[in-house]
């Protein structure tokens, strides 16, 4: 899995509005979480700053949370320190989960954030799908978020400015998305970054970074589920909306 350095520090500017939070974070997935009795084991395996992870631990779960950035680790043990709660942070790959959990060993496992992109290729994402299902206990639900790579590729390379700036704590930011799109779908994409925070006086302070990305198919990740025993509990995956929601049940 590629990159998160140089942009750990600057991600929330990367972050919707109402996900900024821990609360905000874990109420978008209201609906599934909702339904957890307190203390059940939750695995955040995409964990990035952390807010998913500490706003689970404030509801009372359970929650272990990893990332291949160490940056990112880092961020959440920060955060989960700052709200007072418990989170198991690890800096692991997917590859290596079943290397540090037990099978059977969580109630729910997130992957959202557009994270399994960064898997390289069809193979490794049903690799880290099949580690990721082994986890689950028996009716066990794992969560996924993506892009709607359909979109992306049909917009072809070119770079995307964000509109507006955006204000996180008292600062202001603009982000700007340089996409190179690949020929085919199983080709390395390249996605560059750039969050440039704009200080009171003008000055302008930019972070960026370059990250590779294998981008699939909704109908592919469907079938990748399936094939390592899960269940469409519930997508909301459509041709227009520039991301979706994937719940998978373990049969």
């Amino acid at each position: 899995m590629s990159g998160y350095r140089e942009l750990v520090d600057v991600y929330e500017w990367l972050m919707p509005e109402d996900k900024v939070s821990p609360a905000g974070s874990v109420a978008a997935f209201a609906d599934v979480v909702d339904s957890l009795p307190i203390g059940s084991r939750v695995l955040d395996c995409s964990c990035g700053t952390g807010q998913l992870a500490v706003g689970l631990a404030e509801l009372g779960m359970v929650v272990d949370a990893t990332d291949a950035s160490p940056g990112m680790v880092r961020r959440t043990h920060q955060l989960a320190d700052e709200h007072r709660v418990a989170v198991a942070t690890h800096t692991i790959a997917w590859s290596a989960l079943l290397n540090r959990f037990a099978p059977l060993t969580f109630d729910l496992v997130f992957c959202v954030g557009n994270s399994l992109a960064h898997a390289e290729g069809s193979a490794d994402r049903a690799a880290a799908l099949q580690a990721m299902a082994t986890l689950l206990t028996p009716g066990g639900r794992l969560v996924l978020t993506s892009r709607t790579w359909e979109l992306v590729r049909a917009r072809g390379s070119r770079m995307d400015i964000g509109d507006r700036v955006i204000r996180r704590g008292a600062v202001d930011g603009l982000v700007i998305y340089n996409w190179e799109i690949a020929d085919h779908w199983e080709g390395e994409h390249r996605l560059e970054i750039a969050v440039a925070q704009i200080a009171s006086d003008g000055a302008v302070v930019t972070s960026s970074e370059r990250l590779s990305i294998w981008p699939f198919k909704h109908d592919d990740l469907v079938s990748e589920l399936r094939s390592v025993g899960l269940d469409i509990h519930q997508s909301t995956f459509n041709n227009v909306d520039e991301g979706y929601l994937v719940v998978a049940t373990l049969s």
